[in-house]
């Protein structure tokens, strides 16, 4: 099988969940995690003679986006109803939009390793309610909890426009961003807050003709996502290279064999037989409100990188870590403006330490950096502490560790523990003197070319002192009394 004769053709339809406290067409609350059936009211469930009432924020949020992908926001769209017979469907047809969503046209620039950036385009992005869920996976009949039924959604279809798998992990990582960002989604996707769906064909390479595409479900993580194309364009190519059809339907991606199984058969696919809701009527988008929703968008990930870059002269790395969310940027930023000395030294710093020890707590006890005991304020006093010399790093290290249990300010700590840095150069001279007195073979061996045995006389002025000696203070001396 020759992978380099052939070039996949992708698409991703995203699916995220807006973080309204309310559903899309009625007041039930959107609560994730509730008691099964117990978020749902008659116009949820779709009742006979009950009126749906559009939540704004739906909207607001949905225009939000679409100024964020750069996207042309229709100055009228309508709802209608997609019709489909599914057990957690109870209506029985789904609010959305069809023929007119609510922002088509727009694009994003996504960054690949070579340093090239490449445009993709966004087809459209409408607004649609979820439907329920069934659950399969009890030693019982299937379940069906329809909480989640009409919850409010944004379906955000790309163009056919990623060539690889890697290319569509660096766009959903920036999707995934942006809505983060923007606040309208947690893009969680194990709790199906944000779900994607892949539409994948081959062709030969040079071929303008698009090949027959499949549909790939069921991917609940971008990790997921990236290996489901892999797997599905290998497979495309091995059945056209033995001359076998490709079929279009649906495949649900299997993450612990790693395959993607046929889940049905897209030839016969029923007609949606989409028409306009007629309980819902037009909504008109004027300049006022697209201008009003415009004015609450944050800095985007994308222009806060290349700002931390040009204005904290931050490597291109540490900027991705830092902008990869919004919290953990808006912490960076915070932490450097409560900084004594403005710098790029102590800028790097602070990148390190979140990027070390802050990131790490993070992962360890599953919390956000919001919820950690060391806050801004923290941090920027442990460094300028740092900085000004009244500790060393390895000291700042144990102090750091007080701070995450105790949540005391660093000055309470050092004052408490004593543990200020020694910097009198006279009485650090004094233990170095006694250090090289203590020491004969040491001394002479490393005097006969032996350098590397600083090391040890650094590491036992730094244990006379318990850790408090200032070290550039002691490598100075110990240099200037070994090499006499």
């Amino acid at each position: 099988m020759s992978l380099e004769n052939y070039e996949p053709v992708i698409g991703l339809e995203v699916h995220a969940q807006l973080l309204t406290k309310t559903k899309a067409f009625c007041s039930c609350p959107t609560t994730f995690g509730s008691t099964p059936n117990s978020n749902v009211c008659t116009i949820c469930l779709g009742m006979p003679g009950v009126l749906p009432v559009l939540n704004k924020q739906v909207v607001d949020f949905a225009i939000l986006m679409g100024l964020a992908t750069n996207c042309k926001i229709s100055n009228r769209f309508v709802f209608a109803r997609k019709n489909y017979f599914y057990p957690d469907l109870p209506k029985g047809y789904q609010i959305s939009q069809y023929e007119n969503p609510i922002c088509e046209n727009g694009y994003l620039d996504i960054e690949l390793e070579n340093g090239i950036s490449k445009r993709i385009g966004i087809t459209r992005i409408h607004m649609e309610e979820d439907a329920g869920k069934s659950i399969h996976d009890l030693d019982v009949d299937t379940l069906v909890d329809v909480n989640r039924c009409g919850v409010p959604l944004i379906e955000i279809v790309s163009d056919p426009d990623f060539c690889s798998s890697k290319e569509a992990f660096k766009y959903l990582t920036l999707i995934k961003q942006i809505v983060t960002y923007l606040g309208i989604c947690n893009g969680n996707m194990e709790e199906g807050s944000l779900r994607c769906d892949a539409n994948v064909s081959v062709r030969k390479k040079g071929e303008s003709k698009f090949g027959t595409k499949t549909e790939v479900k069921n991917m609940n993580s971008f990790r997921n996502v990236e290996r489901a194309l892999e797997f599905e364009i290998n497979r495309q190519i091995e059945l056209v290279e033995k001359g076998e059809k490709v079929i279009h339907q649906t495949l649900l991606w299997d993450a612990n064999k790693n395959i993607a199984l046929p889940m049905r058969s897209k030839e016969d696919a029923h007609d949606y037989r989409y028409f306009p809701d007629p309980d819902l009527v037009p909504v008109l988008v004027d300049e006022i409100w697209k201008n009003n929703i415009e004015k609450t968008m944050p800095e985007l990930p994308v222009a806060k990188l290349s700002r931390f870059i040009k204005d904290f002269s931050l490597p291109n790395y540490d900027a991705e870590i830092l902008t990869s969310e919004r919290e953990t940027a808006d912490y960076f930023e915070n932490s450097v403006n409560l900084l004594q000395d403005k710098n790029v030294e102590n800028y790097k710093l602070t990148s390190n330490w979140i990027m070390t020890d802050l990131l790490r707590v993070m992962k360890d006890e599953h919390v956000k950096i919001g919820e950690i005991k060391v806050t801004q304020k923290h941090l920027a006093e442990l460094i300028n502490n740092i900085s000004t010399g009244l500790i060393s790093g390895k000291i700042a290290k144990d102090i750091f560790t007080e701070m995450l249990q105790s949540g005391e300010m660093p000055k309470e700590i050092i004052s408490k523990k004593g543990l200020t840095q020694l910097s009198d150069e006279t009485e650090i001279e004094n233990i170095v003197v006694k250090i090289i007195e203590q020491n004969p073979d040491e001394t002479n061996r490393y005097r006969e070319g032996k350098v590397q045995l600083i090391g040890f006389f650094v590491g036992e002025v730094m244990k006379a002192t318990r850790g408090k000696a200032n070290p550039k203070i002691v490598n100075k001396i110990l240099e200037s009394k070994l090499n006499k």
